[in-house]
């Protein structure tokens, strides 16, 4: 019988093996800075915003998007984060007189600016014109959407009434019209997952017309 060992050695034993000597490479201080958690907490900066007629003072982490400012931090639960894309558009509000998705926006890059929500067009015993419409019409079912629908509808007005162009104009130098066309093409960025169009449509226009 030969005198040399047996060197065979299970592969499950090999990882095991190797696993110890790892650690035993890396060192108590090694080790101990694996574990140690990061101590650099996000930045934070003031930021003032005047939100519905009221002026905010805040401290804000620089990657809080104005949606969730708006939301944890101000409690304005009106404007709605649905698809947290810029896809949906429930998250509308109207910034310095102009429609943008709250999701998409960071709030420092809003810092002086003034801005609208659903909250500051109208109250229950005061409602807006677009509100009253909305409901007169029965412009929505779950409701879910209908904030960022409404705050987009005025907005619409008057981007037509400013003469802005849209992708439905033949000549997009021509003063656009108040259109059942012009409004859908104008809307097509808020979605309404219960089909409540028509009726938004009719809200929208009945508001245009008591405009003109």
């Amino acid at each position: 019988m030969s005198d040399v060992p047996n060197l065979a050695v299970s592969r499950r034993a090999l990882l095991v093996a190797g696993a110890a000597s790892a650690v035993v490479a890396a060192g108590p201080a090694d080790a101990a800075e694996e574990r140690a958690p990061m101590s650099d907490s996000p930045p934070e900066i003031p930021v003032s915003l005047e939100v519905n007629g009221k002026q905010h003072a805040l401290l804000l982490d620089t990657r809080t998007t104005l949606l969730d400012t708006l939301r944890e931090h101000l409690h304005l639960t009106g404007t709605k984060k649905g698809c947290d894309h810029g896809q949906c558009g429930a998250c509308t509000v109207i910034v310095n007189g102009v429609r943008i998705n709250s999701c998409l926006s960071l709030a420092v890059q809003h810092n002086g600016d003034q801005v609208t929500t659903i909250e500051g067009l109208g109250t229950p015993d005061r409602l807006h014109p677009m509100q009253a419409a909305f409901v007169k019409h029965d412009g929505y079912q779950c409701g879910y959407c209908t904030p960022g629908q409404i705050c987009s509808a005025v907005a619409v007005l008057d981007e037509i009434k400013r003469g802005v162009p849209s992708h439905v104009q033949a000549d997009l130098a021509a003063r656009p019209h108040v259109t059942n066309m012009e409004l859908r093409e104008r809307m097509s960025g808020n979605i309404c997952r219960c089909g409540a169009y028509s009726n938004i449509a009719e809200a929208i226009a009945e508001v245009a017309g008591a405009q003109a």
